[in-house]
């Protein structure tokens, strides 16, 4: 089974990714912030990463910046999840080593498509 671990701030959008990911067979893991998202990345090892752009204290970004950097965690495939939909800020994102860049609001089909493309899976 595969581990997805979702990081965003809004109790809704971690819930619908949840329901949806599991519907799907995929084990969730959920963070509410960058900071508590890079803790639970090393520690739980996941398969891919979802993560909000905007959180409190240290956002997708930023913790996507410090997920690629680190030997435990660079391999690892980040989706990042977004109400930022500008040219600019899809760009920073995948510079950011993001291999994914969802923008809000979205369908939660989508981003199953988008998590089983990136892990190399395919629905039943």
């Amino acid at each position: 089974m595969y581990k997805v671990l979702v990081a965003d701030d809004e109790h809704n959008i971690r819930n619908i990714l949840d329901f949806s990911l599991h519907a799907e067979g995929f084990q969730v893991v959920s963070a509410l912030n960058g900071e508590d998202a890079f803790k639970l990345a090393v520690e739980s090892s996941p398969h891919l990463i979802i993560l909000d752009v905007m959180m409190p204290g240290q956002g997708g970004v930023e913790t996507c910046r410090a997920l690629k950097a680190d030997k435990r965690t660079a391999s690892v495939p980040v989706i990042l999840l977004t109400a930022l939909a500008r040219p600019r800020d899809k760009s920073e994102g995948l510079e950011a080593g993001a291999d994914a860049y969802i923008t809000k609001p979205f369908s939660p089909q989508k981003v199953i498509e988008v998590v089983q493309e990136l892990l190399g899976v395919t629905s039943d």
